[in-house]
Order: structure tokens, then C-alpha cells, then sequence
């Protein structure tokens, strides 16, 4: 199982230095276990283990991350089941496909 630093060192890999095109904040919270914040405002997007307000936020487990990322659980489903939460600016969770692409 992965932890929230090698999630971020994912991030930095595959976002980090590009314009995902996402025109948006994007905060990444693993239940207490840490939390990752994408300035896709920024160009070029900067990916950082900071804590930051952002213009939608993400809850979920690294568990559930994990399945998201690898295909095996899509981000509807999540949250349909309640294990994603979005807060803030729905639209730009809906925008996020791209961003996990660019994470495989």
C-alpha cells in the first residue's frame, strides 16, 4: 500500500512542471494522513504536500486513491458510495480525469 509521500512523488513525476489545463486548486485529503495540493492555476502547475485552502477538496482514503488511480474504481463510483468527498467547486472534480491520467 502506498503512503502519501510516494502519492505525492507520483504527483511531481507526472503533473509538476505542466499545464494540465485544469484553471484550478485542487486539495488531495487522505484522512489525516496527509494531503496534497495541486495549483493547477499556476503555469506551469505546481504540486506541493502543503495544506492550503483550495477551490475543491477531496477526501478520501489512500486506499481509495489507489483504486482510483489504477482504473479499478472510477471517481462517480467513489463518491456515489461515499468514499469520496468533494467540497467546494464540484466542477472542477469533474475535470480531474485528465489530471489522473497524467498520473499513470
Amino acid at each position: 500500500m502506498a503512503d502519501v509521500a510516494s502519492i505525492l512523488a507520483q504527483f511531481e513525476a507526472g503533473i509538476a512542471g505542466k499545464d494540465t489545463g485544469l484553471g484550478a486548486t485542487v486539495k488531495f485529503d487522505f484522512e489525516g494522513a496527509g494531503c496534497i495540493f495541486l495549483d493547477g492555476k499556476s503555469n506551469p502547475n505546481t504540486v506541493s504536500g502543503e495544506d492550503q485552502e483550495a477551490d475543491c477538496t477531496l477526501t478520501m482514503s489512500v486506499e481509495t486513491f489507489e483504486k482510483m488511480s489504477s482504473g479499478e474504481l472510477d471517481g462517480t463510483s467513489a463518491f456515489m458510495q461515499g468514499q469520496l468527498k468533494v467540497d467546494g467547486d464540484m466542477s472542477v472534480a469533474m475535470k480531474l480525469s485528465s489530471v489522473m491520467d497524467a498520473l499513470k
